[in-house]
């Protein structure tokens, strides 16, 4: 099988189930931002400091296909596999371990100080216009709203996985000061 179909070139693209919409189409923009999520985590899994958190962000990544299935397939199928009702719980279990390590945060913090920081807050934004880009389409054809609360809880996941892994690179966190 080709990869190429060439069905694309007029600025469309097939939804699974059938139909065919504009690329820029709301529930593409949808499920096009959890493919750039799901490619951020690869890098932040590759770089990742340990097994635990390699297998946990594999896991993640697995079950954001599974929501980009749904978003993929208007009106929805029996054959797409259940939507992973545990991963709320499974993402604040992991936030409530990382943090029992960490201070409590006083202050806004800059992303950075080292590569893999950044690339836990450059999953957090992204993270957070997949939400946009879900909540968009959730207002125009009303998605199952637990798709929502995944990607709420997934970039709180994010931005704590980012201060842990600050911690343990042993790298100062950036407190952002506003101008006087």
């Amino acid at each position: 099988m080709k990869i190429y179909t060439r069905t694309g070139d007029d600025a469309t693209t097939g939804t699974f189930g059938g139909g065919r919409r504009v690329k820029h189409d709301p529930r593409i923009e949808a499920y096009g931002t959890l493919d750039e999520l799901n490619a951020t985590l690869g890098h932040l899994r590759d770089a990742t400091l340990d097994e635990h958190t390699s297998r946990f962000l594999l896991h993640i990544q697995s079950e954001i296909f599974t929501l980009g299935s749904h978003l993929a397939t208007p009106g929805g199928s029996e054959h797409l596999p259940e939507l992973p009702n545990e991963l709320v719980t499974d993402l604040e279990r992991e936030i409530d371990r990382l943090e029992t390590h960490l201070p409590p945060l006083r202050n806004f913090i800059l992303p950075g100080g080292h590569p893999l920081v950044s690339w836990c807050h450059s999953a957090r934004t992204d993270c957070r216009r997949a939400e946009r880009r879900v909540s968009e389409l959730h207002a125009a054809e009303p998605l199952d709203p637990f798709i929502l609360q995944i990607l709420n809880r997934l970039s709180d996941y994010f931005f704590v996985l980012g201060r842990w892994t600050a911690q343990e690179v042993g790298v100062q966190e950036v407190v952002w000061k506003p101008r006087d």
